[in-house]
């Protein structure tokens, strides 16, 4: 056992609260977006007078990851130290002091091998990542064993101009050193049976040019589970999800969900697949076919729950699915929210919305498949201004809602059904956020949200916003308040802030922003 887990454990066992940590996008693998361990920051202290930027964090490349956040790490020859783990498109994995002591890394690794090199937007035929496109999922951390799990891209040069091979691997790292762990990295290879986009002799392969990875990897099951979609619908593409063995990166599983079509993609704004208490996976899938309800085998816009093996167990799709498609109104735009035990005729709920400014609650138990009337399977629809392009966040049985070209909305579950219990007064622009909550317990609850970079909108400084839980209407702070001193670096597009030990770190263009008590 690690260090780390020993730690924990041992806290556990004496009933002391266990220390912070954040080894998955959102906090959580229900992507609840909700650090219950927040002992510091409260909506007291959360202002401008006390509270601003502490330090910026140098990096090679933009941070479209969350960063991750390990206590007490021994680094070899520089002691123990609170680590935040930092990924970029340049390829680079950097392990920092989460304090800033020192502000250059403990360690830092470039997952570019020989004659390879990030991806350009040329390479995939979209401008949305720019200039470089390397590692944009968040990674996840297992802490028994000490390991960080990263996708990253590259193009490996053929000898003459222009030429070259696209490639996909996925690295285990040691969280003290960066070295490359159990054989990694291993490139990505599958094909399923099909007659869909890309097929050839009855088989549709995956495609580490066009098949782009967006949301956040997930550790469940004993496994790292990877999705794709695309690259601004750049054809050919399909929603991939994988399983890899996390102790041997052996492949166990494979799902296309579009085998005998196209696209279905599962982007999720860098939200990452959930998982409940009983390994159940979901996804939310984009634009495509759907025939699933006449024997078919494609799943565009649906909400599928998967078995550890990738096993398709139940699904909820919309009625108006060929509308949605018809339109580019992709449901898998938003991630999915696994939520806590709830009183009602419906314990066992998930929540996701789409493009089509939606948001589902639905029975896990029974997700209802596919009505071609209605959208009575569903438990609950909420109809929003804009598109819902991430996830939310579930905190003390409420849920936070930020869509694009609306105001934050809070909605209190009462027996199984959401209540709007209040709304901020800040409009957000397309994509809206993904809002991430700290609190200690069921007290202190701040929402944290980062305002995004709009689609065609010019480069511009990102604004970190805090909420006070309890009121989404009282804005406790801003990081254009105080601008000469808190102004964080050029804003990216679906960032989620972490917020731990009393710090919030801020992934921007070539850097981390760092906020705290000051």
């Amino acid at each position: 056992m690690s260090h780390n887990a020993l730690a924990l454990a041992l806290a556990l066992a004496g009933g002391l609260p266990a220390p912070a940590q954040v080894t998955t996008a959102q906090y959580d693998n229900a992507r609840t977006g909700a650090n219950l361990r927040e002992t510091i920051l409260t909506p007291a202290n959360v202002r401008a007078e006390h509270f601003g930027k502490a330090f910026r964090l140098a990096v090679d490349g933009d941070i479209y990851a969350q960063p991750l956040y390990v206590p007490n790490v021994e680094v070899p020859g520089q002691g123990r130290h609170n680590t935040i783990f930092v990924a970029t498109e340049h390829n680079s994995v950097y392990a920092f002091d989460a304090e800033g002591r020192p502000t250059t890394p403990l360690w830092q690794v470039n997952l570019s091998g020989k004659d390879e090199e990030p991806l350009t937007p040329r390479d995939v035929a979209c401008p949305f990542i720019t200039p470089e496109i390397g590692i944009t999922p968040t990674p996840t951390i297992d802490l028994p064993t000490g390991t960080i799990y990263v996708l990253a891209r590259t193009r490996q040069n053929q000898g003459f101009a222009g030429s070259y091979r696209y490639v996909q691997k996925l690295h285990a790292l040691a969280i003290t050193t960066g070295a490359e762990k159990f054989g990694g990295p291993v490139e990505i290879k599958a094909s399923v049976p099909g007659s869909g986009d890309g097929a050839s002799g009855g088989r549709v392969p995956f495609d580490p040019r066009r098949d782009h990875p967006r949301a956040a990897l997930l550790l469940a099951n004993g496994n790292v589970y990877l999705t794709w979609a695309s690259a601004c619908d750049v054809a050919d593409y399909h929603g991939w999800v994988m399983a890899y063995d996390a102790a041997s990166l052996q492949q166990k599983a494979v799902l296309n969900v579009s085998p005998d079509a196209q696209e279905g993609g599962i982007w999720q704004g860098d939200a990452g697949p959930a998982a409940d208490a009983e390994g159940n996976i979901y996804v939310a899938t984009g634009n495509g076919k759907f025939d699933a309800d006449t024997g078919g085998r494609d799943y565009g816009d649906t909400l599928l729950k998967l078995g550890k093996d990738l096993t398709i167990r139940d699904y909820f799709t919309p009625y108006d699915q060929r509308e949605m498609n018809a339109k580019d109104a992709d449901l898998g735009s938003g991630g999915p929210v696994v939520l806590p035990d709830q009183a009602g005729a419906h314990p066992h709920l998930a929540i996701v919305g789409g493009k089509n400014g939606v948001l589902y609650v639905v029975d896990r138990d029974k997700m209802g498949k596919f009505h071609a009337e209605s959208n009575s399977h569903a438990v609950q629809t909420i109809r929003f201004k804009g598109m819902l392009m991430g996830a939310a966040a579930y905190w003390n049985r409420h849920v936070y809602v930020l869509g694009s070209n609306d105001v934050l909305r809070d909605f209190a579950i009462k027996d199984g059904q959401l209540v709007e219990a209040g709304a901020g007064a800040d409009s957000f622009i397309d994509p809206g956020a993904t809002p991430m909550i700290s609190a200690n317990g069921t007290r202190d609850g701040i929402v944290w949200v980062i305002e995004q970079k709009g689609w065609r909108s010019p480069d511009r400084p990102a604004v970190l916003r805090a909420y006070d839980a309890s009121n989404v209407g009282r804005e406790l702070y801003n990081s254009e308040q105080k601008s000469a001193r808190d102004r964080a670096g050029l804003v990216l597009r679906f960032s989620m802030p972490l917020v731990v030990n009393g710090r919030v770190y801020v992934g921007t263009k070539k850097g981390v922003d760092v906020y705290g008590l000051m």
